[in-house]
């Protein structure tokens, strides 16, 4: 997937509570907005401070965003994104010249959550606005370096707008609660807000949030808190919505995707079989991460849908460690035999699969024993994408709590394990093969474009414009540690694999189309889509913000609302009339 500054905070139920705002309460009720204290200042001064709040045009400034972590909280980002510039603020790639911060952080590891803290002081240095937001703030949000700062919970993306706004405007705003309908947890905001992708050829989709584990070592389940699914139907509206828009590619992520559906009745492979029948020819998608606890129940199921030729033959399983005495001290819930188990079926049943797996280094109480036991197993499986963690004692986990071991030890082991990493060559047989392929991505050294095969390996081709979003068939003529090089075919058939023309990079998605040209300018559009107008209504008015993805038949209360303004204002204007006759 810690501790408040004095007490450890088992569950993120323990932080929010009934006292979570509910949609309809958002536009009377500013108990989550704490206004900035202006101090009197002399004449002289008074030029160098910011302008009164109530002079501040929201919606035109520039915002620059940054996302630590995993696809889940990319997709978080691209979500907050989309509704920032659909309000009509500027979405920089330049942090220098952009008026606010979205600083969007992960918990995982110590030193994503420096990168974090450097960046606050920073934007701190650098006279900028800061919006926090991610798994550190919503699992720890009393940290002293988040004082005074405005924080969006990880369920509370679809209220990024409400807090920036009041960010700009001077104010601190902290919205940590979760969604709930008639008492039961959510997966989170909804799935058909405005986003903006990274790459607009690839969707990625959250299935469900938190999981069922408690892990010793994990601080993410302190912000994303237990499972909670998504139903099938409005994932699979998603997805049908992203290949409208010319995705071409589709990634299903969570905390753990094995667990997908427990909480609501249904499993994991019976959302894949609904997905499967809406994808395009020549797209196609990738599983995310699952523990092997819960693939265990459906391997037959997975390995015919891991067969099917519109889905990538590659799953994430993380092992942690190959010691059975390390892993109950984790409480990771199985023993290296069912990961064992689950990898011999899969590479059976779905030849050539890609299997990707975690190892954690010199967790608490392992022995040279324990660790010589992952050893084995690597060499034993020989993994083509193997991730290799340093342990990293996370404050307010059990784990940071246990009997350390030391430092040096810790780095000599990751050390160890990486030089077995190197020494083998995953994809050396491969060269002379023909292989489909399909590219979504260019390369971090702008050389080439990137593939993936139907393993999911990476394969880069020739930088040319005209294969971007296409599936191709190539020639392997190279092989490195983590890709392959082809040649295109010359007489292999081109095939675009996007059903229509993907939107241009920095293009919100998920507009529904009588919003796509508004707001602008700190503005917020009404709209009725029964009705021939929209209304205009100021957002320096007293009425919360209410965007358009986030009313539910408010327009009455509105009107009722106005009309009573109205009726006030009248009989003090009578009032004032009758005191001067």
């Amino acid at each position: 997937m810690p501790a408040a500054c004095d007490s450890v905070l088992e569950d993120i139920e323990d932080m929010v509570s009934a006292e979570d705002l509910k949609p309809h309460d958002r536009q009377f009720v500013r108990k989550n907005v704490f206004p900035k204290v202006r101090k009197r200042t002399s004449q002289n001064s008074q030029a160098d401070e910011d302008p009164p709040s109530d002079s501040i045009i929201p919606g035109v400034q520039k915002i620059w965003i940054r996302t630590w972590g995993c696809s889940h909280n990319n997709s978080d980002g691209e979500y907050m994104a989309g509704q920032l510039a659909a309000y009509g603020y500027k979405i920089t790639d330049n942090s220098a010249e952009a008026d606010l911060w979205l600083l969007n952080s992960c918990t995982v590891k110590n030193p994503a959550e420096d990168h974090f803290r450097n960046s606050i002081k920073k934007a701190q240095e650098g006279k900028k606005k800061v919006v926090v937001a991610g798994c550190v703030p919503q699992a720890q949000p009393r940290q002293d370096y988040l004082k005074g700062l405005s924080i969006i919970g990880v369920q509370q993306i679809d209220r990024v707008v409400e807090v920036v706004e009041e960010t700009i405007k001077g104010h601190s705003v902290r919205l940590l609660g979760q969604k709930k309908d008639n008492g039961k947890r959510l997966g989170g905001a909804r799935l058909d807000l405005p986003k903006i992708r990274k790459n607009p050829l690839i969707e990625i989709i959250s299935i469900n949030t938190g999981c069922l584990n408690a892990c010793t070592y994990c601080k993410t389940k302190h912000a994303r808190g237990d499972l909670a699914s998504y139903p099938i139907e409005e994932l699979v509206s998603r997805a049908k919505q992203s290949f409208q828009e010319g995705v071409c590619e589709i990634w299903l992520t969570s905390e753990d995707t094995g667990a997908y559906g427990k909480d609501i009745g249904t499993d994991l492979p019976t959302l894949l079989w609904k997905l499967v029948e809406v994808i395009p020819e020549g797209a196609m998608m990738r599983l995310g991460m699952t523990n092997p606890p819960y693939i265990l129940e459906h391997l037959e199921e997975m390995a015919k849908i891991l067969n099917h030729p519109r889905v990538y033959a590659f799953l994430h399983i993380p092992v942690q460690s190959a010691s059975d005495s390390v892993l109950m001290d984790m409480k990771r819930e199985y023993c290296v035999a069912d990961f064992k188990q689950v990898v011999d079926f899969l590479k059976e049943k779905v030849p050539g699969i890609t299997i990707a797996t975690d190892i954690i280094c010199g967790f608490p109480g392992e022995t040279d024993e324990d660790f010589q036991e992952t050893v084995k197993l690597v060499e034993q499986y020989r993994f083509p994408s193997l991730f290799i963690n340093q342990f990293y004692p996370r404050p307010g986990t059990p784990a940071a709590k246990m009997h350390q071991v030391p430092a040096a030890v810790k780095k000599q082991r990751t050390k160890d394990l990486s030089q077995l990493f190197h020494s083998y060559s995953p994809y050396d047989h491969k060269v002379g093969e023909r292989q489909r392929v399909l590219v979504t991505e260019e390369s971090f050294d702008s050389n080439y474009y990137v593939a993936h095969n139907p393993f999911y390996e990476q394969v880069l081709v020739p930088k040319d414009p005209l294969l971007m979003g296409k599936m191709v068939e190539v020639n392997i003529y190279e092989a490195g540690k983590h890709f392959m090089k082809g040649q295109l075919v010359s007489d292999a058939r081109v095939y675009t694999a996007s059903i229509t023309k993907p939107l241009a990079k920095g293009e919100v998605s998920g507009l529904r189309e009588e919003f796509r040209h508004a707001p602008q300018n700190g503005t917020n559009w009404k709209a009725n889509p029964s009705a021939e107008t929209s209304v205009k209504t100021p957002l320096s008015s007293w009425l919360t913000l209410q965007l358009p993805w986030q009313q539910e038949g408010d327009g009455l209360k509105i009107l009722s609302v106005s009309l009573a303004l109205l009726a006030v204002l009248v009989m003090f204007y009578y009032g004032v009339m009758k005191t001067e006759r």
